[in-house]
Parts: C-alpha cells; sequence; structure tokens
C-alpha cells in the first residue's frame, strides 16, 4: 500500500537545523559540481554561514520541513539561501540566491516551495536584483530559476575544476 504524502512546511531556519543543512550541502560537495567547494564541513564549520541568514533583512535561510514529526523533530528536506552577491558596499541590493534539496527530495516541488517563501520574505526589504550561478549541465536549476523569472545573463566558461573536468557557469538575473 502506498505512503500516504506528507505535507512540506517551510520555515526560517534555526540553529538547531545546522547538522541536517551541513549534510545536505556535503552531499554536494562530495558527490556533484553543483557547489565549487570541494572539501566536506563539519557543523562548526558550517555555523557562520548559518547565523550570516537572520530571520530579518536580506540575507535569509527558509528550510523545508517534512510535516510529520520523528521522534522530536522534522525531517529537513532542503533549503534555500539570500545570500551578499558580492562583498563591496554598492551591491548590497543584489543577491545570490540558491536551493539546495536532500538527495531524496527532489522532483516534488519543494525546491519551488522554498523560492515561493524566499521570494515572499524579500518582497518587503531593500533588494532589486536576484543572481543564481548555475553550474552546467543542471536542467531542473535551470527550470526552477526559469519558473520563478530568472533570464540567463551569461555564462562563465570553465570557471571551476573538480572531479578532475571543467565547468561552465551560467549566470542567472530576476529583478525584484
Amino acid at each position: 500500500m502506498p505512503s500516504e504524502p506528507t505535507e512540506v512546511q517551510v520555515r526560517s531556519g534555526v540553529e538547531g537545523d545546522l547538522e541536517a543543512l551541513t549534510d545536505i550541502y556535503n552531499h554536494y560537495v562530495r558527490e556533484t559540481p553543483i557547489t565549487f567547494d570541494t572539501a566536506p564541513f563539519t557543523p562548526e564549520e558550517r555555523r557562520p554561514w548559518l547565523l550570516s541568514h537572520p530571520e530579518d533583512g536580506p540575507y535569509r535561510l527558509k528550510v523545508a520541513v517534512d510535516g510529520t514529526f520523528q521522534g522530536n523533530s522534522q525531517r529537513i528536506l532542503g533549503y534555500a539561501t539570500s545570500s551578499p552577491y558580492r562583498a563591496k558596499p554598492a551591491y548590497s541590493t543584489s543577491v545570490e540566491v540558491t536551493v539546495y534539496l536532500a538527495p531524496d527530495a527532489g522532483g516534488r516541488g519543494i525546491g519551488t516551495l522554498l523560492y515561493k517563501a524566499l521570494f515572499a520574505a524579500l518582497a518587503d526589504e531593500d533588494v532589486h536584483r536576484a543572481y543564481a550561478g548555475i553550474a552546467q549541465p543542471n536542467e531542473a536549476s535551470t527550470r526552477l530559476h526559469e519558473r520563478f523569472g530568472f533570464r540567463p545573463v551569461g555564462t562563465y566558461r570553465e570557471v571551476g575544476r573538480k572531479f578532475g573536468r571543467y565547468w561552465d557557469v551560467a549566470w542567472y538575473e530576476k529583478e525584484l
């Protein structure tokens, strides 16, 4: 008998999520060219990243959780962030956005739920543009970003080397 579908809830990320978020990210570090980090992180190494995404302001962390509880906790299915695009002050109204899903959570609309929540949270912030860099090929990420109105602005050719080969990164832009 098939299992009942579970409700997915999206909320702001909290310190208690750090281990699960690190595990999700480390999957992409170890197994894919989606991130150009090459060595897995410990949760303690990722703590400054988590703390750089408060519940308000332009730099947010939204987390998708399974609506059913397992013991005292809910399983984290993925997350979306908005982060500084570049460090220089004139870039302060631009953000870089990204989505990472648990390896078994793709194709269920979770990325869409995360981006809806993230962009809703950014609607009242002083943010003018969102940018996303997508290592190529990555059709699922390209479709997600295009669904949210991102348009391609250019491709950095062979900009990163991982797993013994060079990878392109296509850059996308969205007006906010």
